[in-house]
Formats: structure tokens, sequence, C-alpha cells
């Protein structure tokens, strides 16, 4: 990232329209005359630009990452146009609150851990999500933060904590992209063999989303579905929704599948009876001690699932076996299958994908 020396810089001439040949006034580099100047002393290269970005005399910046922080940890940003500030983007609801993170921010060399730890212990992030009627009709959108934040957590997370959840997470950093497990359908592309989705294989399937082989035609299925844009442009901000899709997916892509696998392999081997190892699957899901009704809910699904695929040999095998591989010795397929179908129950919870 280092200079050019002077002489070895191209020219950039101003380009009349019509003929690329003709060549207007040489342009040479600054900043927009409707902000303020370089700061003093400063040089028109990459070192003055980062400076003239942080200078007092512009909060723009301050406010920007304010806001892109606020969002991250309430859901949506103070201004909900993240990505546009401008006369075009929404004006902010809390706008003296903004303008305040902005100048503290600066005023305390642009710390940001002792901004986030600033918003994390506020009263506004630490009060409780839940919400009543008359609320909900006054302030749908919590734009009044009446309540703490409770939003759906990004595409590649819902990835990332159903296998971390399971054990089967890999912790492994860096390396070239990798191709996880996705739906059959979806892994032939359109223009031929060479473009196929090759599935890794060993640690490499686990991997976190980061590292998921990303085609601008053929995006990975399941992070679609949960709003991952589709990288031919900047998104600064994802829209949230909430889909019959969503669910098909984390209830039948075979990722989400053997994740369910692994977490009832990892239950059954628990010991105890039923119900202890029905508390230790909802407390490693939900982060709290089950109720009583959930406990007898999961239970009853248990032995209801467990009596049918008794009567079905070959059904339970698959389920048992398929992605995730043999059966480990002393378990029966009936009893696997059924701990698969209440895992793959207790991953698609509410609690499970909504920050509260």
């Amino acid at each position: 990232m280092r200079e050019l020396e002077p002489d070895k810089r191209r020219k950039t001439h101003l380009q009349i329209r019509g003929n690329y040949l003709d060549l207007g006034s040489e342009v040479r580099p600054g900043v927009p005359a409707a902000f303020h100047a370089l700061p003093e002393g400063r040089e028109a290269n990459r070192l003055g630009l980062a400076h003239w970005l942080v200078d007092e005399a512009n909060p723009l910046t301050a406010r920007v990452l304010a806001n892109r922080y606020w969002e991250q940890l309430f859901g949506v940003g103070l201004v909900e146009t993240s990505e546009a500030f401008g006369s075009q983007g929404s004006p902010p609801s809390h706008g003296k609150l903004l303008d305040w993170l902005a100048v503290d921010l600066m005023e305390n060399g642009w710390d940001l851990k002792r901004l986030l730890r600033q918003m994390v212990s506020s009263t506004a992030y630490r009060q409780s999500s839940k919400i009543d009627s008359s609320l909900l009709e006054r302030d749908p959108q919590n734009r009044l933060l009446a309540r703490g934040p409770r939003f759906r957590i990004s595409a590649e997370m819902v990835r990332d904590q159903t296998l971390f959840l399971s054990g089967l997470l890999s912790r492994k950093m860096y390396g070239p992209p990798v191709m996880p497990p996705q739906p059959e359908v979806a892994r032939k592309t359109a223009f031929g063999g060479k473009l196929d989705w090759e599935t890794s294989v060993g640690e490499d399937r686990y991997r976190r989303g980061l590292y998921t082989f990303w085609r601008r035609t053929s995006p990975y299925p399941s992070m679609s579905a949960f709003d991952a844009p589709n990288r031919e442009v900047c998104s600064i901000r994802r829209n949230r929704t909430n889909t019959p899709m969503q669910a098909l997916v984390t209830l039948n892509d075979p990722v989400f599948v053997e994740a369910a696998q692994a977490l009832g392999r990892m239950t059954l081997k628990r010991g105890g009876s039923l119900r202890d190892r029905l508390r230790f699957l909802v407390r490693r899901c939900l982060i709290r001690e089950p109720r009583t009704a959930e406990i007898d809910r999961l239970a009853s699904l248990y032995e209801e699932v467990e009596r049918d695929y008794r009567n079905r040999p070959a059904a339970a095998r698959d389920l048992a076996e398929i992605p995730i591989g043999p059966a480990p010795s002393g378990f029966g397929h009936a009893e696997l299958a059924a701990w698969t179908v209440v895992a793959n129950v207790t991953l698609n919870l509410d609690e499970i994908f909504m920050k509260r």
C-alpha cells in the first residue's frame, strides 16, 4: 500500500462525454469541496484521507460506526437505514443519543471495546425482551427501546450454532473455502460438471459458515433462505424475514439432519433415565432449565417415535445412519432414530434462533 513515486504516478484527466480520446483538464487528488478541508499540514494521499475521515470536523464517521455497532446489538440501528445516512435514508429515532455516542467515541480515542461495553451495560440493552399487547400495538418495531432486543441470528450463525450444539463444529481456521453438504438438487449447476458442487470430506464439511464456498450464480441455499445476500453488490444491512422455507431448511437440510443425529447420539450416550437425558438436551440447546411441561412433551414425542420406528426397521436405520455414518455399538436403530427426531425438534425451537 505504499505511495508510488511522483514521477511514476498515472495522470488522470477529465473525460469529455462522447469521445474517450477527448481529454479535459487533469484531475488532482483531493476531497469533496462540500465537506471540510484536509487537516492542516496533510498531503492529499491515502494517509491524508485517513486523517480526514476521522477528523473532529467530520462527525459522520463516528456516527456511522456508533450506529452500526448499535445495529449489531439491538437488531436495528438508531438510523434504521445504516447503509444510507443522507437525505434518502431514515432519520435517527434518537438523534441526540447518536450524537452523544459519536462524540464520546471520538473523545475517547475511538476505543471500540469501550463503546461496546457501554452499550451492553446500558439499561436499554439489559432490559427484558418480553412485550405486552398494548406495547406491541404502539411500537411493534421497538423503535422506542421500551424492551430489550429480540431478533433472529444471521444466516451464517444459524448453521454454525447448530453444528456447535451437536459437537460437530470445526475449530480449524484459515485456508481455502470448503463445500459443506447441501441438498442433492442444488449440487448440479446449469453450466456443466466442472462447476458442480463437490461436497468436502472430513473436518472441512463442518467448518464455520465464513469458509463456505460462494458462487454468485449458485449461492449456498440454506444461507439464502435465511436472507444472506447474493454478494452481487455490497450489502451493509440485511433484512430479516420469517418464512416457512426456513423451517423446512432446519428440519430437512442434510447439515441440520446430521447435526440432529450427532446431538441425539450425544444425548443417548449421556446415560440416565429418559427424563435425565431430555434435561441435558434442553439445557445444552437453550442454556436454561427445562420446564416440566416441556419434558413431558418431549418424552411423549420420544416414546411415540420410538414405537413407530420399531415397526419400520429400514426407515429407522436410514435416519440413524444417513448421513452421519454407522450406528455406535450397543444402541439400536429405533432408539437412535427417535433421539434424532427429538434433537431435530429441539434444534428448531424459536429460542435457538432468536436473540432475546
